[in-house]
Formats: C-alpha cells, structure tokens, sequence
C-alpha cells in the first residue's frame, strides 16, 4: 500500500495532506526517515508520524442523509454546517466518498475504505446514482433523448444512463458519470432549473426512510453488495 494511502486511513488527513507530511520529513518506517511519496507499505512495518506509531483504522461505513444547505467538507465556508456536525464525533475521520453540492440533499456514503471508495467514483465502474429530480416546470418528454445522447459540457458529453419522468415537473435520473454539478448543468442547457435534487441511491445502496439529517452504519450485506458492484458483478 502506499504510504499516503496508508496515512490516510491512519486518518491523518486527505492523501494530499498526508503528501504533505511525508515531504515534510514527519514519517518514519521501521525507524527510518521517509520523504519518497512512492514509497510502499508492508504489512509487518512500523509506521511513525508525528512522533507516533500509526495504524490503519477498522474499515468503517456511514450513510447520511445530507440536508440542502450542508457543505461536503470538513470546513465551514460562510456559517454553512458540514456533514461533519451531522455523525458521531468518532467518525469526524471518515472521508465522503464522492460528494454532494451545498444545495443537494439526499445519500452521502463516508467511509475510510479507501479501495472500496476509489473503485466506486472511479468512472470506468459505472456505479449507478439515482436522483429524485424537481424542475421549476414541467418538463417536455420530447428532450429526454437529449439527456440519453448526451450534453456537451466544457469537461465532455454528459450523458444519462437512464431518465422516468413522473410526473409534470418531477423526475428520476440515473448516471454512471461523475462531472461537477452534471444535473444541473444538464437540464439548465435544456433551459430548466433544479428546484430540488436529491440522490436516493448509490449502486444497490438506497437512501430508503432515513430521516433527513439522520445517519446510520451500514450493515455487512449492504457494504458487500457495494463491493460486488464497485467490481462490476
């Protein structure tokens, strides 16, 4: 494993921070200074940084039920609350995996499985995100070919995976994309605004009852159905 994956799952911070460590000349293996980025971690080492002996932490797994209004991030910007008001003080630790834009709502995987977290937003997997989506009008069956081909956006063509209108102004859209605010962005080339996105699933984990605000561990047959489908079966 490489070290500043290793570091960040002793949660030492996001792998850049702990880069950042490392060249600072804060680590040691088996009591020698490392300040090599590439450098890999063996089972049987003995890690030490900042004047302790580290170790990876038990893989843990939250799903939240983020509110609109809540940052995905550690700081605050403007007063705004983060998702990390939100979980148990001893899961402050835990990274986001993906993240979901101040004005969204809806499920927010953290965890510090790092293999597992890579493998989901890593957009060859094609892991599944489904949106509740709400338009600020009705919106016209006849562009939702236009949303399947694509839309061409400054990072490529944005494209969903699949559209079920529901109704008037209210949709449900899949992706296996992952560029910024693609929702959005989308349906604001089709000259429509969101009025409300709320993710209500990742791969085969849904969002269910869960309170908005709420959080809560996912249980073994959930985390190894996300497995098996950041593994493509």
């Amino acid at each position: 494993m490489r070290l500043n994956r290793y570091l960040a799952l002793c949660g030492l911070g996001s792998r850049r921070a702990c880069e950042e460590v490392i060249l600072g000349g804060g680590v040691r293996i088996n009591g020698r200074p490392v300040r090599e980025l590439a450098t890999v971690v063996d089972p049987d080492d003995t890690v030490v940084a900042r004047g302790r002996v580290v170790r990876p932490a038990q893989s843990r797994y939250l799903v939240l039920h983020k509110p609109s209004g809540c940052l995905s991030s550690r700081q605050s910007q403007g007063g705004k609350p983060t998702v990390y008001d939100l979980i148990p003080r001893d899961a402050g630790n835990l990274p986001h995996v993906g993240r979901l834009d101040a004005e969204s709502e809806g499920l927010l995987l953290l965890s510090n499985d790092g293999a597992l977290a890579q493998a989901i937003t890593h957009p060859s997997r094609h892991v599944e995100k489904e949106y509740e989506v709400i338009l600020d009008r009705s919106f016209d069956p006849a562009l939702t070919a236009k949303l399947l081909k694509g839309i061409y956006l400054e990072e490529g063509r944005a494209k969903a995976a699949h559209v079920h209108i529901e109704g008037g102004n209210k949709l449900r859209v899949v992706l296996t994309q992952g560029i910024n605010r693609q929702i959005r962005r989308m349906f604001a080339a089709l000259g429509y605004k969101v009025k409300r996105l709320t993710r209500t699933r990742l791969g085969p984990l849904k969002l269910g009852r869960l309170p908005r605000g709420a959080w809560r561990e996912l249980t073994a047959r959930e985390i190894d159905s996300l497995r098996k489908a950041a593994a493509g079966r």
